[in-house]
């Protein structure tokens, strides 16, 4: 998708641009942010993932690396496949004791970089508790 670049066509979907080069509208990232917010605070059961760039490739074939606030560490890669993804999603809906609650961004290792993530229950275990900060940026 269009990830975090806000030039990229994705993030720009209803963005006009006024003819004194002012824009108006737009903003997909900050109504992203402002639902997952209102999510959090609806005391409602949530896990929230932020894949990096989907790819089609097969999945359980790579490392799976999680982080929050788009930290970079445990790769410099930015995709994950989709695969990879859908199986995360999976384990949190039956390790809900692990994933409930959580907010995590999600990427891949290149495919041999590191044995495949087989270890759902540890694979948020390193970010002792931590979840993306929801204070950060604009969302008001």
């Amino acid at each position: 998708m269009g990830g975090t670049d806000p030039s990229n066509m994705l993030n720009s979907l209803g963005r006009t641009v006024n003819a004194d080069g002012s824009a108006e509208g737009g903003n997909i990232l900050l109504w992203k942010r402002k639902a997952e917010k209102y999510l959090i605070d609806s005391g409602r059961p949530y896990t929230i993932v932020h894949p990096g760039g989907l790819l089609n490739e097969p999945g359980g074939k790579r490392q799976l690396v999680v982080g929050v606030d788009d930290e970079t560490a445990g790769t410099e890669s930015r995709v994950v496949p989709r695969e990879d993804v859908a199986e995360v999603l999976m384990q949190a809906l039956l390790l809900p004791k692990v994933y409930q609650g959580r907010s995590f961004d999600l990427r891949a290792k290149p495919e041999g970089d590191g044995p495949p993530t087989t270890d759902f229950e540890r694979l948020l275990s390193h970010l002792d508790g931590r979840n993306c900060d929801y204070s950060l940026g604009k969302i008001a």
